[in-house]
């Protein structure tokens, strides 16, 4: 049975390696015949990722989007479904964030935070959680960060962002349980993504890649459907890079 999984993010970085450890999957876990719906703002990086989940054998299809407008998120979800017919899995991969002195955040750069990681991730989890509510099973993965829980000096919005998430986990997983639906935060430390820009090899060095984070997330949704993964908290052996 084909299995339909919608990734955000899904053109580099952590989303592109949840992507392809999925894909990998289809010829190692048995039964396991993904639909990949991969979900980006940037086209090209979509398209590469696509063609290689292919060489796995896995179906792919692309959606460029920006889950920062809701009209798009609700043709992504109508489209997923018109084809379809279902979804069983979200993974809330798409984020953003600014990073300064708390003095020299300005309102675009809280805008722009707040519309991905926040706005974005909200209603997207409400129009996915409802499908699956109504056929009672799904799995929702959240990719939030430690910076849900733990404060860094030049992260403010990005953390308030992040907090919300968690916040929006917490109270998501109310409902879930009472319609067989798993809820997975996944908390990540330090990931060497294109987020951060250029990164020097000496910081590099104390980074996970985002392999590290994209096989866990994998295994969880390959659990036993009696099973959830509630929580995955994720860093580098040397902890936290210093603020």
């Amino acid at each position: 049975m084909k299995q339909v999984i919608i990734i955000t993010g899904a053109g580099k970085g952590i989303g592109k390696a949840i992507a392809l450890d999925f894909a990998r999957a289809t010829g190692t876990q048995a039964g396991f015949d993904p639909v990949l719906i991969l979900v980006s703002r940037t086209l090209a990086d979509l398209e590469s990722v696509a063609a290689e989940c292919r060489s796995y054998g896995a179906e792919a299809d692309i959606f460029q989007a920006n889950i920062a407008d809701t009209l798009q998120i609700d043709l992504l979800v109508s489209s997923t479904l018109e084809r379809y017919g279902t979804i069983d899995c979200l993974v809330n991969n798409a984020g953003v964030g600014r990073f300064k002195p708390l003095a020299e955040l300005t309102e675009e750069d809280f805008d722009y935070t707040m519309s991905i990681n926040l706005k974005g991730t909200f209603f997207l989890t409400q129009r996915v959680f409802a499908v699956m509510e109504e056929k009672r099973s799904g799995h929702i993965f959240f990719i939030t960060s430690i910076a849900a829980e733990t404060a860094f000096k030049s992260s403010s919005v990005y953390c308030m962002s992040k907090f919300g998430q968690k916040g929006l986990v917490e109270a998501i997983r109310l409902y879930a349980k009472t319609c067989n639906v798993r809820i997975t935060n996944v908390m990540p430390g330090a990931v060497c993504t294109p987020m951060w820009g250029e990164v020097p090899d000496n910081m590099k060095s104390l980074m996970m890649m985002p392999e590290d984070i994209s096989r866990p997330v994998v295994n969880a949704y390959f659990m036993p459907q009696r099973t959830s993964v509630e929580e995955l908290v994720l860093r580098p052996v040397s902890g936290d890079i210093p603020d």
